[in-house]
């Protein structure tokens, strides 16, 4: 661009270069700075020459910004931006919907055949535990030890535990510099960028800053146990994975509403979902801030100051946080336990009866057991 710009100069101004360097007995040395990109003072000598020359000077000034349209193309899209990045977030919103559904019928899938298998595994806990009677104990084993450690967890902190470690793996990445251009690619999510769907989930999981991690996956183990003795570990998953597609979302819908675009990270978005879905569904639980722990607050209304100070957000554009994720999480969280949990969840036996029947080949031994209920 820059020579293109410099071979224009160098053309249009080469008449009046050498009428004056003809007048004025020598060469300008001016000439080699106009090729440059700074501006610099006209000789008087090349003053007069362009007062005697306007015609062609005039000519000139309207054809050099023709030759550098390729920048300025990009501003004159602003007015058509609106539809067209609205137009943008159609992929998004299918990938959204799409990959919800499809988190809740893997869920309920998984439901099932966990259910199935729940009596297979009972006798393999007995042959386990009479196996271990015979088997002579050791002391100092670290496997031992790490299974009586994992026992002792609630059903909710070993089901987040994969996600901590899912986080704590993507966070090493980015400290790995082949990774950077990867990095940013797929795990920050922005509206603008030509990868759009992908990175709403696995942004998710992204985190640059080790404080930004722990802080979120602290808030996560908090909350686990109440979440999934709630939803069960299924919904549970579901909930969370769709919450993180929905929130950036949000942010993107956001963002281009706005015209405030930028890269965006981290399981905030999902772990609100998981805080509202908790505070709506026990208003009157008592929270503490971990380092306050002397002042308690009902759910109900952390939840409340929560939504409050994100809108604020969103209105005013402060930009320290994505705010807009913020509030469509935990907007996301209300409506799945007011209105989500009846809609999607209790619907699913349908499509878990399609799976029985795929899974089974269609044989008519359901014939035979619905003959013997009835």
């Amino acid at each position: 661009m820059a020579w293109r710009s410099c071979a224009v100069l160098l053309r249009l101004s080469g008449e009046h270069v050498l009428r004056s360097s003809a007048r004025g007995g020598r060469w300008p040395h001016g000439t080699q700075q106009r090729c440059g990109f700074r501006k610099v003072a006209k000789k008087p000598e090349l003053k007069k020459a362009e007062e005697e020359l306007g015609p062609p000077h005039a000519e000139s000034s309207e054809v050099a910004p023709q030759r550098r349209t390729p920048a300025p193309q990009v501003e004159h899209r602003a007015p058509q931006t609106p539809h067209r990045a609205f137009g943008r977030l159609v992929r998004p919103l299918v990938f959204t919907v799409g990959f919800t559904g499809c988190s809740f019928g893997s869920a309920a899938i998984w439901q099932y055949e966990s259910l199935k298998s729940r009596v297979q595994s009972y006798f393999n806990e007995i042959r386990a535990d009479w196996l271990e009677k015979l088997r002579p104990q050791k002391r100092g084993d670290v496997r031992k030890e790490v299974n009586q450690w994992w026992n002792s967890l609630s059903e909710g902190q070993r089901t987040v535990t994969g996600i901590i470690a899912a986080n704590a793996i993507v966070f090493c990445c980015w400290r790995v510099p082949s990774l950077q251009r990867s990095m940013m690619k797929y795990f920050t999510s922005n509206p603008a960028s030509k990868t759009q769907c992908s990175p709403m989930l696995l942004s998710t999981f992204s985190h640059f800053s080790f404080l930004h991690m722990a802080a979120n996956m602290y808030v996560l183990w908090s909350f686990s146990s109440s979440a999934v003795s709630m939803l069960g570990r299924e919904q549970f998953m579901a909930v969370y994975l769709s919450a993180g597609v929905v929130s950036t979302f949000f942010s993107y819908a956001c963002k281009t509403a706005t015209g405030r675009f930028g890269p965006s990270l981290g399981a905030s978005g999902a772990i609100m979902t998981v805080l509202a879905a908790v505070c709506t569904k026990m208003p009157e639980a008592k929270l503490a801030i971990i380092f306050l722990p002397m002042f308690t607050f009902t759910a109900a209304n952390a939840l409340k100051a929560i939504i409050a100070m994100d809108t604020a957000g969103v209105v005013l554009g402060w930009k320290f946080f994505d705010h807009a994720a913020h509030l469509g999480g935990a907007l996301f969280g209300v409506w799945y336990i007011l209105f989500g949990h009846e809609l999607i969840w209790k619907n699913r036996e349908p499509f878990v009866k399609l799976w029985h029947d795929l899974r089974t080949g269609g044989s008519g031994g359901g014939g035979a057991d619905g003959g013997g209920a009835v």
